[in-house]
């Protein structure tokens, strides 16, 4: 037996053929049908048909599909409810693979598959308990609690992008303000980035934006920073500020086994990772001298599909 696991993208759709115990064996990809539940459904259904015939797997050998998807949704119905990135709402996939597959479908959000791959097959294999917190354009997170993903009374635990950090702060996407995600995000580290040079011309970082077409980018303030960019330098300890304080009151909540940086920002590897530790362990309650662990996630975008193939 097997397991197919789906990462539902906003731009692509890729399935992973894995083993019953998240081992991933290949995956195949198309572009993701935006707006369009039906057409969705279909090369989603269609990519995991032609999977199966590439390794002679017959479909009656596929124990279960595993959907990770952005966006809110009711797992018991296996229904997104609200989709922005992939244009669509109110889409139930319990169906969506038959007559072919007569088998178990379950859907959750792309940023708990991520947790559930790293936990099973990547940087937090060994945890019980685990927290994984994305840098991206926005900021999110899974939590594994007992080596189950928890996501609370109504599906949508896990929105650490949304704690308020800095009461009355920069407005955020969701409404409030001040929201950890509009600091300690990519899009965060740039609105940092932004501000501090409207009042500092003398910056490297003015000129590499010219030679950018006036575009800034989380990777160009951390070169800068490598350059020996005063202000760039400055910006980052900000944000580093921003992100361990985030950081922190999570350790303090739920004591974790260990914390998992992916996305974007984190492939700044050990340059970010050292002093988000030292300021963490500064400031979290701790008994033990050594503080909580935080590493690099390691499976990149394979974990949300043996992720979803675990769920």
């Amino acid at each position: 037996m097997m397991r197919l696991g789906i990462d539902l993208g906003g731009t692509n759709t890729v399935v992973g053929l894995c083993t019953l115990d998240g081992v991933l064996m290949d995956k195949i990809s198309a572009p993701t049908k935006t707006g369009d539940p039906d057409g969705l459904c279909a090369v989603m259904h269609d990519l995991c048909r032609d999977l199966c015939d590439k390794h002679n797997i017959p479909y009656s050998e596929i124990e279960q599909i595993g959907i990770g998807l952005p966006g809110t949704l009711v797992k018991a119905t296996c229904t997104l409810t609200f989709g922005t990135n992939l244009g669509m709402s109110n889409v139930c996939f319990a169906h969506a693979f038959e007559p072919e597959f007569n088998c178990p479908v379950n859907i959750d959000n792309d940023a708990n598959c991520a947790a559930l791959g790293e936990f099973h097959g990547g940087a937090g294999r060994g945890t019980r308990n685990l927290l994984m917190v994305t840098l991206g354009t926005g900021v999110g997170g899974g939590i594994v609690l007992e080596g189950k993903l928890y996501t609370g009374r109504e599906d949508i635990a896990g929105e650490i992008g949304h704690m308020v950090i800095v009461p009355n702060g920069a407005p955020c996407n969701c409404g409030r303000h001040g929201c950890l995600e509009t600091y300690a995000s990519a899009t965060g580290l740039i609105r940092l980035a932004r501000e501090a040079m409207e009042q500092c011309p003398d910056t490297c970082l003015h000129a590499m934006v010219q030679e950018n077409g006036g575009k800034l980018t989380a990777k160009m303030v951390c070169d800068a920073r490598d350059a020996g960019d005063a202000l760039a330098d400055r910006v980052f300890n900000d944000y580093c500020d921003y992100l361990a304080c985030g950081l922190t009151n999570l350790i303090n909540v739920f004591q974790p086994d260990a914390i998992v940086i992916g996305g974007g920002v984190a492939g700044y590897g050990e340059k970010l990772l050292m002093p988000l530790r030292e300021r963490v362990h500064a400031q979290q309650f701790k008994i033990a001298p050594e503080g909580t662990p935080i590493v690099a996630a390691t499976l990149g975008n394979d974990a949300g599909i043996i992720g979803a193939a675990l769920l």
